[in-house]
């Protein structure tokens, strides 16, 4: 585990490049081995009903952050996967507007590692609670 309390985002930002993260615009605000945040504008791409983000589109932006989380804390050369997610939805991400997420360790064990994401609307009000389990690798 990670004894640095705030972890250099940028190696995380260039790891995204050309994938999942990237291309639905995962923006990372901070990166500590006890709290990931970022951000997430809602884009019409990024909608399944008009006007409303879809369902899936929350959930990679979940597991994004609780892989970051999970790799923020991992010894040099391991690595992650999620095993288990489990969401739940309580109102639409509005297209236009900028979705918060905030992600803590539940659990950090050796083998597996346990993280909620927090999703919130600039109001500040809950989107989606996100919990999920990461693999040791």
């Amino acid at each position: 585990m990670s004894d640095e309390s705030t972890r250099d985002s940028e190696p995380f930002r260039r790891g995204f490049r050309g994938l999942l993260p990237e291309h639905i615009g995962v923006r990372l605000v901070s990166v500590e081995a006890d709290l990931v945040v970022a951000e997430i504008d809602v884009t019409r791409e990024l909608c399944t009903a008009p006007g409303l983000m879809h369902g899936g589109a929350i959930m990679a932006f979940a597991d994004t952050l609780g892989a970051v989380g999970t790799s923020a804390n991992l010894p040099s050369g391991a690595g992650t996967t999620t095993i288990e997610s489990k969401t739940n939805f309580f109102r639409g991400g509005i297209e236009s507007t900028t979705l918060r997420g905030e992600c803590r360790p539940m659990h950090r064990g050796r083998r597996t590692q346990v993280w909620q994401t927090t999703i919130l609307n600039p109001e500040g009000k809950l989107v989606a609670q996100v919990t999920q389990t990461q693999m040791v690798l």
